[in-house]
Parts: structure tokens; C-alpha cells; sequence
């Protein structure tokens, strides 16, 4: 067989050259020349002409059809995933380096494997890692006996190729692929990892996905900036991006889903990382809460929600004064741009000015949220730290902050109290209730409403 040809084409404007540049003669980018493989126009157009054509049909003709799905056995990440995997979709995994990405993929292997259907196998391809490496981790994990070591077969391959014929060898419930940035195909004469490649490797990975209908999982690795690596259309190619994230040293693993055509991206799962591999927490609202012997300043209880699942976290802050140049403004787990903007409002609007104080934020237990729901618990967090007061023990604090300090409700504001309330807390402040938002009433928990934000530092402090 005739081995394939490639191309350098521009992203930017589609020109294409034979070999790589730095800038493209035609529109003057920079960096965007792709190697791509030069597919046979002829042979693609015999094949369209000789296939049955699809016909279109009115939505209203179009029936339900129950998408059926393999369960993981993991239920955090059968969570995230929508119920399971779907056959015959592709599923990138991404996050940092030591994070446990290969670890949460061998124990949903061995998930697979586990279940009601005796012919389900899985196939681990590995080109991080030999074949003795994986069984080291197996047997930490206790995957060396029984279904998961009859029916995991470990393959130490980079070349897509010799994978896609190793899987149509066998009858299999699911691939595994650690990792797509060690993916080659020989179609490409550029190094593992490139952009031509890592898109080169997940397009023929997927096409095996789609017409042998087995589910493809690829670990992907991240950049500084903790996005996928990789070209962009990597993420536009499969059918779900799913992230772990925490602090590599801390205990708590968090599993989101950034994309993903077969359920919510909403939901999140909340994993501890063991001795015996990734372990699913068992009360995940509790799980970000520091226990305090006393009500510290700067500490303010938030209850957020994620997805379907409210979680209680704990926003902290610390404000000093400023002993030389530009005072200093940090976050952690929050949107650092959120905070410059509460601290202006909290010196316009409420008379507490941090104009010459240092100010630190961050979030308890490595916990990242982007919900606007939290400025009102930062802001009297940086109010109770900067004026030396604790806020009363047994209050939970949620609300957005307006630009004039106005307070705007949340959604979802009953089931993050009734969360609250099961958890022990006894107080609540919240914006106060619109016409199309009335004030929930949980038994035992005393709601606090304030329409400002001058007003909701005055009952907190």
C-alpha cells in the first residue's frame, strides 16, 4: 500500500506547502502551519457515490431513541459522564501531570469488567508506560486478581495503527488510550505530541469508535496554563472533555466535564486520593468545610451549587496593610478579576476602602467555583478580615454584588439552604427576594435578607 502523503496547512487561511514554516506566505500567521494528511479525493468521492444516501425527515418523524449506556461501577463518575458511557463515543480525560488520571482510568476499567455482562473486555493501551509499569499500579490498586485481571488486556503501543488492528481482534466493551499526545500514525512524519499528530491519532481512534461501536477514553496532558494540549479541534472532536483537577499534594480530586453531548456539564464529582487508588467521597457537601475551634475573622461559609448537588464551602480572606509599592490582590479557586471588582465596590459603595491593604482570597480545600453566587460571601469575608470580626458561627452566606452594591439572587437558593440546614447551620444571608424569586422558608434556619451590600455587612458584623 502506498503510504499516505501530507501537507502543511495554514489554520488561518487553508494554504498549503509542502514543508513547515514559521510564518505562512499567504496571510502572514505565525505557527499556523499543521501537518495534515492529503486524503485520495478519488477514492472518497467512488465511496460517497456508492453509499446509501440519507434522506431528510421532518423532526416531528423522528422517534425516541434510549441511548444505551455501559456503567462504570464508579458512581462519581458515571455522575459526571451522564449515566455511563455511551458505545461508540470518545471521551478525553485531561489534567495535571501526578493528578491521578492513569490511576481513575485502570479502577474504570476494572469498573467495566465488574459488571452484569460476562463478555465485557477492555483493552489498555499505554505509550507513557511498559507493561510492567501498569501491573505495578494494578497491584496497588488490587486489580491483580480476579475479572479485572482476566478480562483488562495491557498493550504497550504508541502507534495507532497497531492498536486499532489489536482492538478489531477482539470483541471489546471499551479502549483505553494513555495518552493521545503519544499517539503517532505513520501516516505523519512529525514527532509525538505534535499538533498534526495529536489530531491525526484521535480521528482514526474515533472512526474505530464509530463503526465497531466501542467506547474510546484518551488521557490527555495539559499545558502551564491548564488547558488540553494539543490542537483546539481535539476537544471539538469527541464527544466529552473531561477534567481532574485538585492540588496535586492535597487529598480531594475533582472530576468536571467541559463538554459533553450526551448529558449535563454541570455536575461534578468529588473523589479522595487513597492509598488503594481514587476513592469516592461520601458526603461531598461536607467534604470542603474546615473545622474551626472558634469563629474566625475572614471565614464565611458559602453554599454553592454544583450541577444537582449544592456543596458548603469556605471562602477565606486576609487583608494587611500594604508595606511598600502596589498593594497586592490574590486568588485562589476564585476569579481573580471578581476580586479587583469587589473590593472597588466595597470602597465606593460601603465605605470599607482596601485601597492601601494587601488582599488574598482563596477557597478551603483546593475547591476552584466561578459562580457569581460567591461575591457576596468574599466580600464580607474581606470585611470581616480587614475589620478584625468573626462572623457568628452557623451562618452560610450567598448572593451576587452588583456594581451599584446591589444584591441579586441565585438559583437553586432553597436547595442550597436545605443542604445548609441538614449540615448543622442555623442562619442565612441572602439578597433579598424579587417578584419572580420569593424568599425560601426552611424550618430551622433564620433567613436574613439584605438588599445592599452595605446592608449584609451590617447584620453579618
Amino acid at each position: 500500500m502506498a503510504r499516505p502523503h501530507s501537507r502543511y496547512v495554514c489554520q488561518a487561511c487553508g494554504d498549503a506547502v509542502l514543508r513547515w514554516e514559521g510564518q505562512c506566505r499567504s496571510c502572514g500567521a505565525w505557527n499556523s502551519l499543521v501537518e495534515t494528511v492529503v486524503r485520495d479525493a478519488t477514492r472518497t468521492r467512488v465511496v460517497r457515490q456508492s453509499g446509501a444516501g440519507a434522506s431528510a425527515r421532518p423532526l416531528a418523524d423522528i422517534g425516541d431513541s434510549d441511548v444505551p449506556r455501559l456503567t462504570v461501577g464508579i458512581s462519581e463518575l458515571d455522575r459526571v459522564l451522564g449515566g455511563g458511557l455511551v458505545p461508540g463515543s470518545v471521551i478525553l480525560l485531561g489534567g495535571e501531570p501526578g493528578i491521578g488520571k492513569s490511576t481513575l482510568l485502570l479502577q474504570a476499567a476494572a469498573g467495566l469488567v465488574r459488571g452484569s455482562d460476562p463478555t465485557t473486555r477492555v483493552l489498555y493501551a499505554t505509550g507513557e508506560e511498559s507493561a510492567a509499569q501498569v501491573r505495578l499500579r494494578a497491584g496497588r490498586l488490587g486489580l491483580l486478581t480476579g475479572l479485572a485481571a482476566e478480562r483488562i488486556s495491557i498493550l504497550a503501543e504508541h502507534d495507532v495503527e497497531r492498536v486499532v488492528e489489536e482492538a478489531r481482534s477482539g470483541t471489546l466493551s471499551a479502549l483505553i488510550v494513555d495518552s493521545v499526545q503519544t499517539a503517532t500514525t505513520d501516516g505523519l512524519d512529525g514527532p509525538a505530541g505534535s499538533v498534526g499528530q495529536v489530531r491525526e491519532s484521535t480521528v482514526r481512534l474515533m472512526a474505530y469508535a464509530k463503526t465497531e461501536g466501542v467506547a474510546v477514553i484518551l488521557a490527555g496532558h495539559v499545558t502551564k496554563d491548564g488547558s488540553i494540549a494539543g490542537p483546539k479541534t481535539l476537544e471539538h472532536l469527541v464527544d466529552a472533555v473531561i477534567n481532574l483537577e485538585g492540588e496535586r499534594f492535597a487529598a480531594l480530586r475533582l472530576l468536571r466535564a467541559s463538554k459533553n453531548r450526551f448529558g449535563s456539564t454541570e455536575e461534578v464529582g468529588v473523589f479522595e486520593m487513597a492509598e488503594g487508588g481514587l476513592v469516592e467521597v461520601a458526603d461531598p457537601a461536607r467534604a470542603f468545610l474546615v473545622e474551626h475551634a472558634a469563629p474566625a475573622a475572614g471565614s464565611v461559609v458559602a453554599p454553592t451549587l454544583e450541577g444537582s448537588r449544592p456543596l458548603l464551602v469556605e471562602v477565606q480572606a486576609l487583608v494587611t496593610p500594604a508595606t511598600y509599592g502596589n498593594p497586592v490582590r490574590r486568588a485562589s479557586g476564585l476569579d481573580q478579576n471578581r476580586l479587583n471588582l469587589l473590593a472597588a465596590v466595597l470602597g465606593r459603595r460601603a465605605g470599607i476602602s482596601l485601597g492601601s491593604h494587601d488582599v488574598y482570597a482563596n477557597l478551603a480545600g483546593g475547591l476552584s467555583v466561578s459562580e457569581p453566587g460567591l461575591d457576596l460571601p468574599l466580600a464580607l469575608a474581606l470585611a470581616s478580615s480587614l475589620r478584625d470580626r468573626p462572623i457568628s458561627a452557623g451562618t452560610v452566606v450567598i448572593g451576587e454584588v452588583g456594581l451599584l452594591g446591589e444584591l441579586r439572587g441565585v438559583s437553586g437558593l432553597e436547595r442550597r439552604l436545605r443542604e445548609a440546614a441538614r449540615l448543622g447551620f442555623t442562619r442565612a444571608i441572602v439578597p433579598r427576594a424579587g417578584r419572580d424569586r420569593p424568599t425560601p422558608d426552611v424550618p430551622s434556619v433564620r433567613i436574613d435578607v439584605a438588599a445592599t451590600l452595605r446592608e449584609a455587612i451590617e447584620q453579618a458584623l
